[in-house]
């Protein structure tokens, strides 16, 4: 071996993400896993593992034809995994389901209908499994149904109180002056968290989870072939097509609006902070890169926010990478021009000479992991959780 040739750098392993989990909450009846058959058929390649807390069988469209393979667990073409399972195993099929071999892009829990969200959002802070991470609560409420669930059963103001997102079901079973009251009033039950109307559970995936593009076939029909094949039959039948058309004019996707931002300076952290804080209940998803640029914080700053649950991500650049922002914000009646001026408004042409303390409002959104064998370094007082704030609450404070 020739000694004056340079050592080549040991080869840096890539950063594995944690599988975001959302919990999928509301009374029986509300339309949970009417929605959660929207979002298994309707998601392109991403792969979506999902967890049933609940004594019973989900019934998930073409579940049968899709090959079941276990009494707990049913694997759909597309990689899909749901199973049925119980409260207090819901560690051990967490870990089932974020095995690398399973390679699950986002796991969604849906709760019993008379289960408290507050303790499974304590059991998923409080875990200590690498490979998955909290991501915020869904709150299905039935509109038809408001005041009388409400009546019989009261923890529901309490349950509104810790979501991150509310989706407003069954509208197409309310008048639009009885819309309009139960609006207001989940405006005062959960201030500040945004409410997505729906009629059968019909909401767009991309407020939730980010869909990957389906390319491949493993050896069987995927679910998104045998929903294919569903729709094909259908509209051979002329009257079918005419009521699959009328359908597709409700779709959630012709409600949303996107807007993307790019910014090739940095932005500063307390000014985007602010934004945050500040942004519209109708701005319902956020996701993409932040380039702070601040001394000792220069890596790249990933940004996830369903609701007002908010995250951030740290991980290296790619090689060759530039130092920019991306964003995309996702919303419904939002002002776009409006959210890139603010945006705009958040550049910071020298980051360079940004104080270190400027990174702590996105450093409390930020998950780090235990080092037992090192110093912890002094961290700034935490501000206590309020349910009126975005970010994850501390296990305590549930």
């Amino acid at each position: 071996m020739n000694s004056s040739q340079p050592a080549q750098p040991p080869i840096q392993p890539i950063p594995v993400q944690p599988i975001p989990v959302l919990v999928l909450s509301g009374f029986l009846g509300s339309g949970k896993t009417t929605l959660l058959n929207h979002l298994l058929g309707n998601r392109a390649g991403t792969r979506i593992g999902v967890v049933v807390n609940d004594f019973g069988s989900i019934e998930i469209d073409a579940m049968a034809v899709a090959g079941q393979v276990g009494d707990s667990m049913v694997s759909l073409g597309g990689g899909c995994l749901c199973c049925e399972v119980d409260g207090s195993e819901l560690d051990a099929y967490l870990e089932k389901l974020s095995a690398p071999v399973h390679r699950i892009d986002v796991i969604v829990i849906e709760a019993s209908g008379l289960a408290e969200p507050q303790e499974m959002i304590r059991m998923l802070v409080a875990g200590e499994n690498p490979a998955i991470r909290y991501g915020g609560l869904v709150q299905v409420v039935d509109a038809a149904e408001f005041d009388a669930t409400r009546a019989k059963h009261p923890e529901t103001d309490r349950h509104l109180a810790v979501a991150d997102l509310v989706v407003l079901n069954k509208t197409d079973r309310v008048e639009p002056a009885g819309l309009t009251r139960i609006q207001a009033e989940l405006g005062t039950l959960c201030p500040g968290t945004p409410v997505v109307a729906a009629d059968h559970g019909r909401i767009d995936p991309e407020l939730l989870f980010d869909r990957r593009p389906w390319t491949e076939t493993q050896g069987q029909l995927s679910f998104e072939d045998l929903i294919s094949q569903a729709r094909d039959a259908a509209e051979a039948d002329p009257e079918a097509h005419g009521a699959a058309h009328e359908d597709h004019t409700g779709h959630a996707h012709t409600v949303y609006e996107s807007t993307e931002f790019v910014s090739e300076q940095a932005l500063n952290p307390r000014r985007f902070i602010d934004f945050l804080d500040r942004r519209p209940a109708g701005l319902y998803r956020i996701k993409g890169y932040v380039h702070f640029g601040v001394p000792g914080h220069e890596e790249r700053y990933e940004v996830h926010a369903v609701g007002r649950f908010l995250r951030f991500v740290p991980g290296p650049w790619g090689r060759g990478e530039p130092r920019r922002s991306q964003l995309v914000l996702i919303g419904a009646g939002t002002d776009g021009p409006a959210l890139l001026r603010e945006l705009e408004a958040c550049r910071e042409p020298a980051p360079q000479h940004a104080p270190p303390e400027s990174m702590w409002g996105v450093l409390r959104y930020v998950d780090r992991p235990a080092q037992p064998d090192a110093e912890p370094e002094p961290e700034p007082e935490p501000e206590p959780y309020d349910l009126d704030s975005y970010g994850d609450p501390d296990p305590e404070d549930l």
